[in-house]
């Protein structure tokens, strides 16, 4: 009768286990098995997607907080050439000059003499956070704007934030004189994630700046690949989409084909904001679930034993006692 009992409660905390595990599935309504069983979310074709033998350049990039940028900014001044100087004093020396000496093909500094030095009062020259505002701080010239603007346009705006200043024009440098170089150091704005899913035990979220090349063997070769509960054969990456009525980008990878047999059509290139998700082991699932629901229960029934035993030794001490 104990041994049926016991039957009876394993069969029901596993069809609990199972049941949990079914409703922790998601509702993406497809099967991540393997992509050579011919998985309802397929491999997209060959040019469809950038991958690791078919990447593309970005975009412009666009600058957003928290970037750190490198800003230079430098004004251009003529200054005298000391061999036209000499030429043109051997010449009223009665002394021919010579031919002028060519300037250098597409040197421009040397063919139009000008020397390069900083910004009057407080250089502009070094790592400048972008704000959350949006905003870089150039200390004494002020705060610039420059989220949701190119490199180029960047420039363009601090130029002009320089070219509006009275000290500038107070030392006489114009604006067409200044050169402003703006570059990115940090690109902390554009991210991706990689997401393992614990097994019921909750999912490690690792966040990664971008830079432009990488690929999902590349993003999970950042963490020192696959842990130990992951399964090789659920990994994919969610795309991100702007609108909710847009159908999912969901891109399949064949972990084994990329890592032993060098396959290439699943390595796509990463973008920027890819969820690349790794899926737990369907049986560490299973377990991990089935523990959590046994384990109350264990808890409890050693609790109730134990009080048992407590009050059955209690019960011999008083009877020892007394001498009954």
């Amino acid at each position: 009768m104990a041994g049926a009992r016991r039957v009876s409660w394993v069969a029901l905390s596993t069809s609990l286990a199972l049941a949990t595990v079914g409703c922790m599935h998601g509702s993406h309504g497809f099967d991540h098995a393997q992509i050579a069983d011919g998985a309802p979310i397929a491999v997209p074709p060959s040019g469809a997607v950038p991958r690791e033998l078919e990447k593309i350049a970005f975009p412009p990039y666009v600058i957003e907080a928290p970037d750190v940028l490198l800003i230079e900014v430098i004004q251009m001044s003529k200054v005298s050439d000391p061999s036209k100087d000499k030429g043109k004093e051997e010449g009223k020396n009665g002394k021919d000059p010579g031919p002028p000496k060519p300037a250098v093909e597409g040197d421009k500094a040397a063919a139009d003499n000008q020397a390069y030095q900083r910004l009057p009062v407080q250089p502009i020259s070094g790592q400048f956070h972008v704000r959350l505002d949006g905003t870089v701080g150039l200390g004494f010239w002020g705060s610039v704007p420059v989220a949701g603007l190119t490199l180029d346009q960047a420039s363009e705006a601090i130029r002009a934030q320089l070219a509006r200043s009275e000290t500038l024009k107070e030392y006489g440098t114009s604006a067409n004189s200044l050169r402003v170089i703006v570059d990115v150091l940090a690109y902390n704005s554009k991210k991706y994630y990689v997401i393992f899913d614990g097994g019921g035990f909750g999912e490690q979220v690792f966040p990664f700046p971008i830079t432009g090349g990488e690929t999902v063997l590349d993003a999970l070769a950042n963490i020192n690949g696959l842990p130990d509960v992951a399964s090789r054969r659920n990994i994919w990456v969610a795309r991100r989409t702007p609108h909710d009525n847009q159908p999912w980008q969901i891109l399949p990878v064949d972990w084994i084909g990329i890592t032993q047999h060098g396959i290439t059509r699943t390595n796509y290139q990463v973008f920027p904001g890819d969820r690349i998700y790794v899926k737990a082991q369907k049986l560490v699932t299973i377990d991990r679930n089935l523990a959590r629901i046994i384990s109350p229960i264990e808890r409890l029934f050693g609790i109730t034993l134990l009080g048992s035993s407590t009050v059955n030794q209690i019960r011999g001490t008083n009877t020892n006692g007394t001498g009954n």
